[in-house]
């Protein structure tokens, strides 16, 4: 017993430490404050109204109607029956935001480089260079919690896989079940794929490996065991998963059965994403240099260059006040790369580039080959229609690779591959496996190559023109003295952040040569590197993700703030839609009302063409269809009032004729001169319906009741009709009953629900309620007995080999 304490407390002593480095870096989470996030301000805008209903009613709604005139939460963060493992990913979440996120990149990462027999000193090490990575700090200031979450599972995955291998099969298969479970959990399967491409990189280095060494039996039992785990995984995330899976179909990911554009020209036919859209966030093949030289590029599009600065002297010049001045020269433009909006460069580290050059040199074997390739590929594919031969290679033959965007992001993987790399070159520093004179001749490698480029960049400065892409507009509005101000800035902060490196590349070297010379020991070279690697991440960290980025609690949570048009409209408590003109991207309408405005990266993608056809062009026809009762505008003056749109179709109507047509460009474009509150249109292969109906002036259709996940009509109507509701067609949960007998509804008008109703007086109800979720739970909890079992076995016969 005292020896197994004694070989554990090192770690609990890491675990701490990382609790308290995750509270540091964070500090004001422990005075109740969090930190202000964008995305998670407009993801509180979209889930408002689904959070309002389960907390009056205990209850899970799957549908809201507060974004994009109505849309299933499986995006929004819907919570599932017997999801047990995002109980568990709950436990592991104990800090408060973000810093639970910061400590599940310092775990995960520390026990991958423990599977790969790295000294816990330095497994800590390099959980402090991957955990405080600049990329990775990033994302939680702007709110990319789902990435982020994604991201801290990848090492942990990692691990398991790689316990598989080096034939501890049990521990390695338990281990990746629940690591690959808590990578689902996070629901970011861009981040998921991509950790995906690096899997498939390391399998196929160990196949050539095992073809070298004559073990293909293990490798291929290894690749057996691995697949039972990541099924098995699967299947504890089975609700989610099959949600998103059903859902894709009908978002924005997947294939349109339009042709055209909403201006007419032909449309690129895709399974997935527009290729420019894809390619938008394409990394410039300069800015590799970013990962080594934090500003190589500028930094970010608001960078503070601070009072001395020439950027600041040109708003004085052109008249601004000395506030006003020091207040833009802390947003200074000083990005010059070729993507439209950068918030902070993608730092990797210069002693972390330094080790990860050295190790290239010493390190040798299958561990190196997939680490390198997996570092070329994610290079290589974040540059997009930088380097488009192979990328439309990949949009067009690998599949799913279309259906994610912003290709810059893949550089995740590169993220975690560099700093393994590093640290396992510094573990082997530390031991025998390699001559002393190999170690000097990577030492001086290294060194020559980083030192080296870093001198060549400050001996070559004046070759860079330091243009970006957006000068011409300052060009324009400051005129040309104020860009070659910001020019002269951008210089300055290359000069300055190349020096930094270049000296930080030195002492990092200049403690190896030390080691190497006995005069420094093994324990005080760690606590060098680790003073250099955090002094170098976090400084950088800081200038982008600080104290400052933190307020009180009540400002996260209630973002929004409702205005006189905002509160006259909620008066009126029927059910109607708004569309909110004057709110751009924000989700704050949906905050307060049944919006036709959303964010969101995967909406209904019918609902999207409809908006982009007509909502956006203002087109009454359709906007009085979507039953768009109010509009907030803003007078000439800048006022926000509301408008009150008598037009409106209401709730829902009956229709004396039905226009069928056979094509959805055909539906799509008669909806700009339809009649739809006399007529609906339809496709032909969906349905076939008589096409004349008498309605006569007593026809009438009454909602009774209205919940996000529920609506109760009431028809009257002395003849067999068909009913147009203004509600978002979803055909995979939604159900209609009619006096409680299940019936049958279409899709009429592009994007709404349609159905024949007979004569008489009748109830109609629409009641969401998704097969998927109650098949998704079955599966779900059976897959978690099933692995609970499993781990009580596998515990026992480790036990007993013990």
């Amino acid at each position: 017993m005292q020896f197994s304490v004694k070989k554990i407390l090192p770690h609990i002593v890491v675990l701490v430490g990382f609790v308290v480095l995750s509270l540091a870096y964070f500090s004001p989470v422990l005075k109740g404050k969090q930190i202000f996030q964008s995305d998670i301000k407009q993801y509180i805008g979209m889930s408002k109204q689904q959070k309002d209903f389960k907390a009056n009613t205990g209850e899970e709604t799957y549908w809201t109607n507060s974004a994009f005139g109505g849309m299933p939460t499986y995006q929004l963060g819907a919570r599932y029956p017997h999801n047990y493992i995002k109980k568990l990913d709950l436990a592991l979440r104990f800090l408060p935001r973000p810093a639970d996120y910061l400590f599940l990149y310092l775990l995960s990462f520390y026990v991958l480089l423990l599977v790969l027999k790295v000294d816990f000193k330095l497994a800590a090490l390099g959980a402090l260079a991957f955990g405080f990575s600049t990329y990775l700090i990033i994302i939680l200031g702007v709110g990319h919690n789902s990435k982020a979450h994604a991201i801290a599972y990848m090492p942990l995955v990692l691990s398991g896989i790689l316990l598989v291998f080096q034939k501890k099969y049990i521990g390695g298969f338990l281990l990746t079940v629940v690591a690959m479970g808590l990578e689902l959990v996070s629901n970011h399967f861009q981040m998921t794929y991509y950790l995906l491409l690096l899997v498939v990189v390391l399998g196929v280095a160990y196949l050539i490996d095992a073809y070298k060494k004559q073990v293909l039996p293990h490798y291929f039992k290894s690749v057996g065991i691995l697949l039972a785990a990541v099924i098995l995984s699967i299947a504890l995330n089975a609700t989610s998963i099959m949600a998103t899976q059903e859902y894709v179909k009908e978002s924005t990911r997947g294939k349109s059965e339009l042709t055209i554009n909403a201006d007419g020209s032909p449309k690129e036919v895709t399974s997935g994403l527009d290729r420019a859209y894809i390619t938008q966030f394409s990394y410039g093949i300069l800015e590799t240099f970013n990962l080594f030289i934090p500003r190589f590029m500028g930094g970010g599009n608001g960078e503070d260059v601070g009072k001395d600065s020439n950027t600041y002297n040109a708003f004085r010049k052109i008249g601004a006040t000395t506030t006003q001045a020091a207040e833009q020269a802390k947003h200074a433009p000083m990005y010059w790369g070729d993507q439209p909006i950068v918030e902070a460069p993608a730092y990797i580290g210069a002693v972390i580039i330094f080790l990860f050059v050295f190790a290239l040199f010493l390190v040798k074997g299958r561990l190196k080959w997939w680490v390198v390739g997996g570092t070329l590929l994610s290079l290589l594919l974040s540059y997009g229609k930088n380097l488009g031969f192979l990328t439309n290679f990949f949009i067009d033959y690998v599949p799913m690779y279309n259906k994610f965007r912003a290709v810059s992001s893949i550089q995740v993987i590169l993220e975690l591959c560099i700093p393994l790399l590093a640290i396992f070159g510094l573990s082997r520093l530390f031991n025998d496996f390699e001559s002393k004179d190999d170690k000097l001749k990577a030492l001086k490698y290294a060194t020559g190559i980083t030192a080296g480029l870093a001198v060549l960049f400050l001996i070559f400065k004046s070759s860079f023109d330091f243009v970006g892409v957006n000068d011409g507009y300052y060009r324009q509005n400051y005129g040309p003295d104020f860009i070659d101000a910001v020019k002269a800035d951008r210089k300055a902060i290359f000069t300055t952040d190349t020096l930094r490196t270049l000296i930080l590349v030195l002492l990092s070297a200049g403690a190896i040569f030390m080691f190497l010379k006995g005069k420094l020991k093994e324990h005080l070279v760690i606590v060098a590197i680790a003073v250099l690697i955090l002094f170098d991440l976090i400084g950088v960290d800081r200038r982008y993700v600080d104290n400052d980025d933190f307020v009180s609690a009540i400002q996260v949570n209630k973002p929004f703030q409702a205005n006189a048009a905002d509160k006259a409209i909620m008066q009126d408590k029927s059910h109607f839609r708004v569309f909110d003109m004057t709110a751009g991207s924000s989700t704050k309408p949906s905050y307060f009302h049944n919006s036709l405005n959303g964010y969101n990266a995967a909406e209904l993608k019918r609902y999207r063409e409809v908006f982009d056809f007509y909502v956006a062009n203002n087109n009454m026809n359709v906007l009085n269809m979507l039953n768009t009762k109010y509009f907030i505008a803003q007078d000439k003056e800048g006022k926000i009032f509301p408008y009150t749109n008598a037009d409106a179709n209401g709730n829902a109507w009956f229709v004396s004729e039905l226009q069928k047509v056979n094509s959805a460009n055909e539906e799509i474009k008669a909806l700009d001169s339809l009649d739809n509150k006399r007529k609906a249109v339809y496709v032909a292969k969906d349905a076939n319906f008589k096409s004349k109906f008498t309605v006569d002036s007593l026809a009438q259709i009454k909602l009774l009741d209205v919940k996000p996940n529920y609506l109760k009509y009431e028809t009257n109507n002395k003849n067999d009709g068909f009913a147009v509701f203004s509600e978002i067609y979803y055909g995979n949960g939604w159900k209609v009953l009619i006096d409680g007998q299940e019936a049958n509804y279409v899709r009429v008008n592009y994007t709404l629900r349609g159905m024949e109703v007979p004569a008489g007086k009748h109830q109609v109800e629409f009641k969401f309620d998704p097969d998927v979720v109650k098949n998704g739970s079955k599966i779900a909890l059976a897959s978690s007995l099933l692995f609970g079992v499993l781990l009580i076995l596998g515990l026992f016969f480790e036990l007993k080999k013990k």
